[in-house]
């Protein structure tokens, strides 16, 4: 069994623990048809619930912070579809660059046949009070395409791919979102230069432990700021 496929299992176990994933599943789909028309709202949740055959009592289970959740949800799904996008034989011969790309597009092909649903989306998560949630998403879905590149790191390198990462996505999200030309040349030029400036930061990077040094060191130093020692 394959890393993605373990994966997507264990994350199927964690769902089926409480029962209501089945219900997420067949209100989802009713959901992203409803959105575009009116919002990630309580009314839109309950109006798809009605569609999908679900009790307001099973629809505040599953969801039990409403829209929040079925975003959250939405985006876990999108992130396990690209991962099982990067397990293509094609793939794997990839260079990082271009298995990075490969990624950020398949995740934004499983978004697509609903984009102005993942507008609404984005709107919403845009509210100051869903700020943290929206970190949290992009920060997952970063961490899901450098688990899928085999990525093993633990150390600083763990947060700073991460990071950088999520920066990326994020970006390249929005600018796509505004982007309704054929082909969506200009979303993946965008990319492309935004994984270009990822290359440049790596290359400093190299050059810095060529030199002796630590890319990692600044973040200690500051820590030691933040919390000096014996306190």
């Amino acid at each position: 069994m394959t890393e993605t496929a373990k994966t997507a299992e264990n994350t199927g176990n964690k769902a089926e623990i409480d029962g209501f994933e089945a219900a997420r599943r067949v209100l989802l789909p009713k959901a992203l048809e409803m959105a575009p028309f009116d919002g990630w709202t309580a009314t839109m949740l309950a109006a798809a619930a009605r569609e999908a055959g679900i009790s307001s009592a099973t629809l505040a289970a599953a969801f039990p912070q409403g829209a929040r959740d079925l975003i959250r949800y939405w985006s876990e799904t999108s992130d396990a579809e690209m991962r099982r996008a990067m397990d293509a034989p094609e793939f794997s011969v990839l260079k990082v660059r271009q298995k990075v790309a490969f990624a950020v597009c398949a995740r934004l092909d499983v978004l697509r046949p609903h984009k102005e649903a993942a507008r609404r989306a984005a709107a919403y998560l845009a509210l100051p009070q869903n700020a943290a949630l929206a970190a949290r998403l992009a920060w997952a879905s970063a961490d899901a395409i450098w688990r899928g590149l085999g990525d093993k790191s633990t150390d600083f390198n763990f947060y700073s791919k991460r990071g950088i990462l999520t920066g990326v996505w994020t970006s390249v999200f929005v600018y796509w979102l505004g982007d309704d030309t054929e082909g969506e040349a200009p979303t993946k030029a965008f990319l492309d230069a935004r994984i270009d400036n990822v290359m440049q930061i790596e290359k400093v990077k190299a050059k810095v432990r060529d030199l002796g040094g630590d890319p990692a060191a600044p973040i200690g130093w500051l820590a030691k700021l933040r919390y000096p020692a014996g306190r």
